[in-house]
């Protein structure tokens, strides 16, 4: 079994959608995978980040909701998480091993933030990862643009060493 974890993409991260590299290309791909994966009976997560310690993003704002584009499947689960790391303290561990869940497939936002950390535990936890390379966008950095940010971090997964599980970063289109 495996599970399509959509992070972050909430309306408070993408105002105005321009700040986040290639938003809509990345909200297609995303629907793509969704579709594709709810179409073989597998799971869709969309991870939402709770930031009531840090007074935004707080549960049931406009902020905290998902993106309108994106689309919702009647099965989908939502999971609520309070820090980059979307196991942390969540019930998404408990989620995917009721589920049988083996592998896991990582798009969203930010990627030098909640993606990053998120695939990192997951490596810990002995997942089959493929992390979507154009399924997951970040903003520019004080000193390194986005898509940068993006290259570099897809170019790290891509090399770090494989854990019982592995890691891969494959296109929406190769995974499709």
């Amino acid at each position: 079994m495996r599970a399509l974890l959509i992070i972050d993409m909430q309306l408070g991260s993408f105002r105005p959608y321009e700040l986040r590299q290639d938003t809509f290309a990345v909200i297609d791909r995303i629907n793509r995978l969704s579709d594709a994966f709810r179409k073989n009976g597998d799971l869709v997560i969309f991870i939402q980040h709770d930031g009531t310690k840090e007074n935004c993003f707080m549960p049931g704002t406009e902020e905290w909701s998902l993106l309108p584009e994106l689309i919702r499947g009647v099965a989908d689960i939502c999971v609520s998480k309070t820090a980059n790391d979307s196991f942390y303290k969540t019930e998404l561990q408990s989620l995917l091993t009721i589920s049988g869940v083996k592998e896991l497939i990582v798009t969203g936002c930010a990627t030098d933030f909640c993606v990053d950390a998120t695939i990192k535990s997951a490596l810990t936890r002995d997942y089959s990862i493929t992390v979507v390379a154009d399924g997951h966008t970040t903003a520019d950095r004080p000193m390194i643009s986005a898509r940068q940010v993006i290259q570099y971090f897809n170019w790290l997964w891509s090399e770090i060493t494989p854990t019982e599980g592995g890691i891969k970063v494959e296109t929406c289109d190769a995974i499709l």
